[in-house]
This record gives C-alpha cells, sequence and structure tokens, in this order.
C-alpha cells in the first residue's frame, strides 16, 4: 500500500465524518497513565461451558476514574457474557461484533494511586494468549456524557498460561497438556528414514522412475522453448538465476530441439495423458544431456518447472552449479480446482504480502486463489464511483455509536486508523489488483474474488449509508438511493456467528442488486486491464444470523407480494436466486459458501436445495462437523459439484495445537499439517480425526445413518481448499506461519494421486500405511522443503515445532515431530542456539533442561523445557 493511499483516505473520512465523532486531533490525546492486567482465571467453572477472567486497573495517572467520566474500549473474541456472581465495580458489555466495553458501576471510584480487580465471565473456554483482549483504549466523558478525549492504553500486561485450567477448554477436554514430556510421547511414532526414502517432489508426482548418470546446470546450458511458451521459459530462467545465481539465456526453439534428451532445457507442448487426465499434465526428463519437459498445455509445461526447481537440493541454493540426478516424472493433478482462501478484510495484508503467497501457491502446484475483499471488518477493493467502500469501508476507527456511518475497531485494531503495527485499514488500488492479477495469471493462478452478501455486509453496509447520508446533504435524494443496502425501518433483531446486530442487507430493495452488479461490473473491468476474462465471482452467502428481515417493512412488502416465499428465512435463498439470473446474465458463474445450495427447513435444519444443482452453482463446503459431518456427500449425491474445504483439515487459521503460545483459533479444534495431508476425499468420515474436545471419532457410530459418497458421482467432488481466516492473523509473519508447512501437507491432499490407505476399513493394516507414509513425508519436510522456504523469495516465516523431551532417572531422552530436525539444548540457564550441544541420543542429566529444534538453515523453534 503506498503512503499516498493511507493519508488521502484517512483526510477524506477526517473531513467528511467528523461530527460522526470520529477521533481527530482534538479527541486523542496520547498514552494512558492507567495500568491494565488482564488475566484467564479458570475454564473450570461450575457455569458449564464457560471461563472467568479479570481486569486489573492501576491508576497512575492524575485524574480520577469516576462512574460516570470513563469507559475501557477493547477487542476479544466474540462470546457473550454471563452476569458476575458477585457484584462487581464496573462490567463487560458486548457492543457489536468483537467490540466491548468496559463500564463502570454506580459508585466507582478509582483515585490516582488506587488499584482495583474487575472480575468477568463468558460462555466457552478461553485458551489462547491471542484470546485476550487486545487495542485497548479508554474514552473519557464530559459532566454531559459527551466523549472529551482517547488515550491509547500502552502499559498492558496479559498474565500467561500456565495452569491446567487456564489451558484446557473446560473439564470436558481431553486432550493433553502441551508439555514437553507429553510431546515426546506422541512422536514416539515418528522415525529418521535414509535420504534415498526423501520424495523428490513434493506434491509427489503420479510416476517417478530414477535413471542412469547425472546433470550439472551451470546456466551454460540455454532454455529453448516452444509456441506460446516464452513466458514460462523467462519464469524458468528468472527462478534458476533467484536459487542459483547462474544466468540462463532463454530462446525459441528450432525445429526438433524441443524434444526429449535434448541438449539444454527444453520446453514443449504436445499430447500428454497421464492416468486419462490431459489437462496441466506433464512429462520431465532429466539426462546427462540436459532436460526435457513437455506438457498438454502451458499450465502442464509450467508445473513440470516447478517440479524441475524442487530437484535443487537446498545445499546448491546460492551457488552457481547443481547436480540433479537422472529421473523421468510423468505427473498430472488429481483435482483441477486447487485452491488457498485468504481472507484480507479482517486483518489487512499488504500486496507485496499476496505476491509472496501466490508464489508458494505456485511452487506447490495450486491454481485458484480465493480473495475476501469484503467483510463486516473491511472494504478491501477500490471501486471507481464508490470511493466511500474505501475512504470509510476500507478503515476502522473509535466511533461514537452502532449508527455511525463507520466501522469500529475490530480484532485489536485500536482507535485510530492507519496505526503503524496495527492492520484493521488499508486497501488495494485498482493498479494494485491488476498487478495481482497479473502475476497470478504468470503462474497460471486464477483469482477470484468473494463479494460475500447478503450476510458478512456490514463494511458495505456503512460505507453506502456514508454515501446515501453525503448526496442527501447535496439534494441529490435519488443517486443517495441507488445503491443503498438497508431497509432504514428495520428493527429486526439478530446476532450473527461473529456477534454483529447488524451486518446483513436488505433483500428487497433494488439498490442491493444494482450495487452488487456495480462491483462485480467494475471488478471486470479491472480483469478486462490485466488482459484476462473474469468468469467467477464467489458469492459467500454464509452465515446470515436467524432474525434478520423479520421486522423489515420492505422484507414484509416482498413476503407479502411474493407468498411463496412463505418465511423470513427463505428470503435468502429467494436473494441468491435472484443474484445467479444476474450474474449469468454476465457470463459469470457463482460459487458460494454451502449455504446457497442449502434450504433452511421448519426446524432449522439446511437441506439441499434442488434448484440450484447442475445449473452452474458451485458450493464450497467448510462444514464436515457438527450436525452436518456428511453436507458435502449430501450436496455432491444431490447433483452439485463441489469444493472441499473441511474445517476439521483444511482451516489453517485453527491453531497448530493448544499450546497457549501457539496463536490461533479452535472451534472446530486443531489442525496441524499432518491434517492437511491426512485426508481421503471419497471417504471423509475415516479422515474427520476430532471434535471441539479432542475426543477421537468413530467412523462407525459418529457418523450412523449418515450418507456416503455414491461412487457414481465422484466427478461432483472437483476440487479441495485451503483457508486462511484472518482473525487472529497480525501482518506477514504470521500469515506466513499459519500457512507453512500446512500449505505444503494441503498440496499433497489437493495434486498427489489417490493414496492407497485412503478408503481401506480402518484396521490397524490402515493405520500402519498412514504412520509409515507420513513419516517419509515430516521426513522430507524437515530435511528438503523447510530449509529451502527459508531462502526462497527472500525467506518465508514457517512454523517449527517445539521438541518432545523428558527426563527419567536423570537421563534426558528428546525427539521432534518432524525427525530430520536437529535438537540443542542447554542446562545453565541459557535459550539454546545453533552452537548449544547437539543431542543425538540419551544423555544423562539432572535438573531442567532448555531445548529448541533447529533445521539446516538455522531457524529454530521456540524454547521449552524439561524436567523430571
Amino acid at each position: 500500500m503506498k503512503k499516498y493511499v493511507y493519508s488521502f483516505a484517512l483526510l477524506l473520512v477526517v473531513q467528511f465524518l467528523s461530527s460522526c465523532s470520529k477521533i481527530n486531533e482534538k479527541t486523542l490525546t496520547g498514552k494512558s497513565q492507567i495500568q491494565v492486567t488482564w488475566k484467564l482465571v479458570t475454564n473450570f467453572t461450575d457455569r458449564g461451558d464457560a471461563f472467568d477472567a479479570y481486569f486489573s486497573l492501576n491508576n497512575d495517572g492524575e485524574t480520577a476514574l469516576t462512574d460516570k467520566n470513563w469507559a475501557l474500549f477493547f477487542n476479544m473474541a466474540p462470546r457473550p457474557i454471563i452476569a458476575p456472581k458477585t457484584p462487581q465495580a464496573a462490567r463487560v458489555v458486548h457492543i457489536n461484533g468483537d467490540w466491548y466495553k468496559l463500564m463502570p458501576e454506580k459508585g466507582f471510584s478509582l483515585a490516582p494511586g488506587e488499584f482495583t480487580q474487575i472480575w468477568y465471565a463468558g460462555t466457552e473456554g478461553v485458551i489462547k494468549e491471542s484470546d485476550a483482549p487486545l487495542g485497548l483504549y479508554i474514552v473519557y466523558y464530559d459532566k454531559d456524557g459527551k466523549e472529551e478525549r482517547i488515550e491509547q492504553i500502552v502499559d498492558y500486561t496479559i498474565e500467561p498460561f500456565t495452569e491446567r485450567q487456564q489451558i484446557l477448554r473446560g473439564r470436558a477436554d481431553s486432550l493433553l497438556m502441551p508439555t514437553a514430556a507429553n510431546r515426546y510421547k506422541a512422536n514416539l511414532s515418528r522415525s529418521l528414514v535414509a535420504t534415498t526414502e526423501l520424495l523428490k517432489i513434493i506434491p509427489s508426482p503420479v510416476r517417478l522412475t530414477s535413471g542412469n548418470g547425472t546433470l550439472t546446470l551451470d546456466g551454460s546450458q540455454k532454455i529453448h522453448y516452444g509456441t506460446g511458451l516464452n513466458k514460462e521459459a523467462n519464469f524458468l530462467s528468472k527462478r534458476l538465476k533467484d536459487i542459483t545465481t547462474a544466468t540462463y539465456k532463454v530462446g525459441a526453439a528450432a525445429p526438433g530441439v524441443a524434444a526429449p534428451n535434448a541438449v539444454g532445457i527444453s520446453l514443449a507442448i504436445d499430447s500428454v495423458s497421464v492416468n486419462g487426465i490431459t489437462k496441466e499434465a506433464y512429462r520431465l526428463s532429466v539426462t546427462p544431456q540436459g532436460v526435457s519437459i513437455v506438457g498438454s498445455d502451458a499450465a502442464g509445461v509450467f508445473y513440470g518447472i516447478q517440479s524441475l526447481l524442487a530437484l535443487i537440493p537446498y545445499e546448491s541454493y546460492g551457488k552457481a552449479k547443481c547436480t540433479l540426478n537422472s529421473l523421468n516424472v510423468e505427473d498430472a493433478p488429481r483435482f483441477h480446482t486447487r485452491g488457498l482462501h485468504v481472507d484480507v478484510s479482517r486483518n489487512f495484508q499488504t500486496k507485496e504480502t499476496i505476491l509472496r503467497t501466490l508464489d508458494l501457491m505456485a511452487r506447490y502446484k495450486l491454481n485458484h486463489f480465493l480473495v475476501y475483499t469484503t467483510e463486516d471488518e473491511g472494504w478491501r477493493l477500490e471501486i471507481d464511483g464508490l470511493p466511500e467502500l474505501t475512504e470509510v469501508g476500507g478503515q476502522r476507527q473509535h466511533t461514537s455509536g452502532l449508527d455511525a456511518p463507520a466501522l469500529h475497531p475490530a480484532y485489536g485494531s485500536g482507535p485510530l486508523a492507519y496505526e503503524p503495527g496495527r492492520h484493521g485499514s488499508g486497501y488495494y488500488t485498482n493498479a494494485d489488483f491488476v498487478e495481482i492479477l497479473k502475476y497470478a495469471a504468470e503462474r497460471h493462478i486464477r483469482v477470484i474474488p468473494e463479494l460475500n452478501f447478503p450476510g458478512h455486509a456490514l463494511a458495505a453496509i456503512k460505507a453506502m449509508e456514508a454515501r446515501y447520508q453525503r448526496l442527501m446533504k447535496e439534494g441529490k435524494e435519488e443517486a443517495a438511493n441507488e445503491y443503498r443496502l438497508v431497509d432504514p425501518q428495520d428493527k429486526s433483531k439478530y446476532l450473527s456467528a461473529q456477534g454483529y446486530k447488524n451486518n446483513v442487507v436488505s433483500v428487497a430493495r433494488e439498490s442491493t442488486y444494482r450495487f452488487y452488479e456495480k462491483v462485480v461490473d467494475e471488478m471486470a473491468k479491472m480483469y478486462q486491464q490485466a488482459g484476462l476474462k473474469m468468469d467467477v465471482i464467489h458469492a459467500g452467502g454464509d452465515e446470515v444470523p436467524e432474525g434478520a428481515w423479520t421486522a423489515s417493512p420492505m422484507a414484509a412488502k416482498l413476503l407479502k407480494e411474493n407468498p411463496a416465499i412463505k418465511d423470513p428465512k427463505n428470503l435468502q435463498a429467494y436473494f441468491f436466486g435472484k443474484l445467479v439470473e444476474r450474474m449469468k446474465k454476465r457470463g459469470l458463474t457463482v460459487h458460494g459458501w454451502e449455504e446457497v445450495a442449502l434450504l433452511k427447513t421448519d426446524g432449522g435444519k439446511y437441506e439441499p436445495n434442488p434448484a440450484f444443482a447442475g445449473g452452474g452453482v458451485v458450493p464450497y463446503i467448510w462444514n464436515n462437523l457438527f450436525d452436518y459431518r456428511d453436507l458435502g456427500n449430501r450436496l455432491a449425491n444431490a447433483g452439485y459439484p463441489v469444493i472441499l474445504c473441511n474445517v476439521s483439515n483444511f482451516y489453517l487459521d485453527m491453531s497448530y495445537n493448544n499450546d497457549p503460545k501457539v496463536p490461533g483459533l479452535y472451534w472446530a479444534g486443531f489442525v496441524d499439517t499432518y491434517d492437511n495431508w491426512y485426508f481421503a476425499p471419497y471417504n471423509m468420515f475415516s479422515t474427520t480425526l476430532e471434535t471441539n474436545m479432542g475426543r477421537p471419532l468413530d467412523v462407525d457410530q459418529d457418523f450412523k445413518g449418515m450418507e456416503r459418497l455414491r461412487p457414481d458421482v465422484r466427478k461432483n467432488i472437483i476440487g479441495v481448499e485451503a483457508q486462511l481466516w484472518s482473525e487472529t492473523v497480525k501482518g506477514r509473519p504470521m500469515l506466513e506461519s499459519y500457512m507453512l508447512p500446512k500449505l505444503i501437507g494441503f498440496s499433497e491432499s489437493a495434486w498427489a494421486k489417490e493414496r492407497t490407505w485412503e478408503e481401506m476399513p480402518s484396521t490397524d493394516e490402515r493405520k500402519k500405511r498412514v504412520t509409515q507414509e507420513w513419516n517419509i513425508f515430516a521426513n522430507t519436510l524437515a530435511t528438503r522443503e523447510l530449509p529451502r522456504l527459508a531462502r526462497f523469495n527472500g525467506g518465508y516465516n514457517y512454523h517449527i515445532p517445539l521438541p518432545g523431551a523428558m527426563i527419567k532417572n536423570d537421563t534426558l531422552k528428546a525427539n521432534t515431530e518432524l525427525p530430520g530436525l536437529s535438537i540443542r539444548y542447554t542446562t545453565n540457564g541459557t535459550e539454546p542456539t545453533a552452537n548449544s550441544p547437539l543431542y543425538t541420543k540419551p544423555v544423562p542429566i539432572k535438573g531442567t533442561v532448555r531445548l529448541k529444534a533447529f533445521d539446516k538453515a538455522g531457524r529454530s523453534s521456540r524454547t521449552t523445557l524439561a524436567t523430571k
């Protein structure tokens, strides 16, 4: 994001919205002298699924806090607040979404030098330090109750989570404590394998056979390309230069040069069929004479290039020469749709971060990028003719109430817009998005924008209300209503899954559809500028809260005119049907979350909607837990082409484990690299590992009576997608550590051929095969993939798991989740470094030991402690 974009947008917002109690220089007075400490006390309460916590406030300033002159605002994961058992001096109040405030009760007083503790309780266990209240600031009020000034809390301490009742989600949580000893026991099934057993290419190709001899690449080889492959050839030349420092000349191939075993490196398109797949297929041959890559199309050639690059060992990075063993590869993808979804709305990611992510996708042969351009918490794409979308919807800061045409703080973004180190504000200009589209296209990645309606729409609603007010002040009533998204008389009461009370658009307004068409048309123009055609829109359509439209006069009129709709809960399906018609006229296929293919029954359950089956609507199935474990099977059986996004396996924002210092969500359990790798698309039940409380699922009992996928509709599983929602993701380092190495495991599920264990019954033989194959994959990650990622594109920030360790009989034993990582330890209280003693076998030892896992690139895990 260019600096002028931030300053220009902020200037417009301050000028236009100063009357809406937005922050300005007069109200923001600096850093507060109030010191705040927050502590989670316990998840083991006598009120079932609940937690107890408290705020400690220490007044180190000169102003007394009274029962009328202050409120402390903050964000935390949205959870209903429970009334305290005993009266407190102040109470926690939910405002909207994840925005809360601590308000004084009558009689409150905190004079300078005094201290107080305020307890509160909420539903569901809290087990991560990233769950703690964030973005704290105090608003002071004058004697009339009007906002007088705002101070940010800078002296804020989150007490560490150390006790069992803080780390487990409640008494029903059956997971083990994240101790070094428990990790050691969990890692015992892992072991080092011989180098010859490591995977040569990830994701695994269909067939790979070794040849005789070696080839040394040193820049003397010229890259010859066939018709239409100049971009691929230049891409290969640049990547080889980046990796090995050698320069490779590029030129069009002469007749007969682009053939197997040709001298140099040849790229060509020809008839290639691998296991009957002729799209994105390729053959790669490495001989002592040179390299040949023949693809069924340009994408196939590109993936052959990625496989060639994957053969370059870490030891050759930064050196002018690299030696490759001769081999032959025949390969094609299992699924044509291999997607990654990145939410840039909850917390913004820069254009540069997105480009780096596209490079990762290309490296692991993923080809669909779903970018979440709008959400309740932010609109992230400049749209010509609707400047408020980014000037208002693209930034968050303190507002005085829910009716203000502006976005309030979320996910710790604080009271200011565009504050350094915060990630609540920002957007992509037209030029940014066109650059992203071109960059993706060069890597054979299709970018799919998501415009989520009718729920999850607060940013759009607020922006269009700001537009409405501006034009009404100018006397332009018709223009003001052109893109308005709400029924101003709607008194419906609801609470969305993320705690919002006002995030659903009116489906009874023509202006809502006109707005959607306007945005889509402007998006299509950006695709044209990039030399591409926009042919898919993702309409979102998820999590419309119960109660929406129930007290809307406009909705009531629509229902009266269309008695077949019957009930407000059916208005979502009505809206989607109208949207599909309009998008089809623009030549767009409509994708959406699973709700777009469902109808809600009178009992509140979802059933497949036959209206769109086989009609160009593609649902993305995320819910394979709770009440809808067979939903993907049911929709595929009903005739829908589906993309599987299973939360139990592919949600990258779910934390790796229950270590309180490893950030992430866990409402659907924990998802690590193994879960991404361990997936059977035609036998999903067998790879749904755990419920929210960590109890292993029983395929026979937990899925009893549920639909299995019929063999004749396997073709309806058209792909898989990994999801990275960004509620807890703050900036590039966090985004990359959430993705890596999980995304590598996902690529194996998305590309590699069906694995022999996928449809085996749950027997010891199946478990044995899974354990053996995962062990090889884990060894390959540690030994080959992670070190290379430390050098690729200047280095990625990947997650390295803590080592396991235990001391028994004064002997230290240690191991790793990813064999091939080295373990270093100290016994003198200092932090382990790359020069500390190397653990290779059990060591006689006494007292406390500190350990870290290291890879060949010198990257390390955090420190873990092992004690007797």
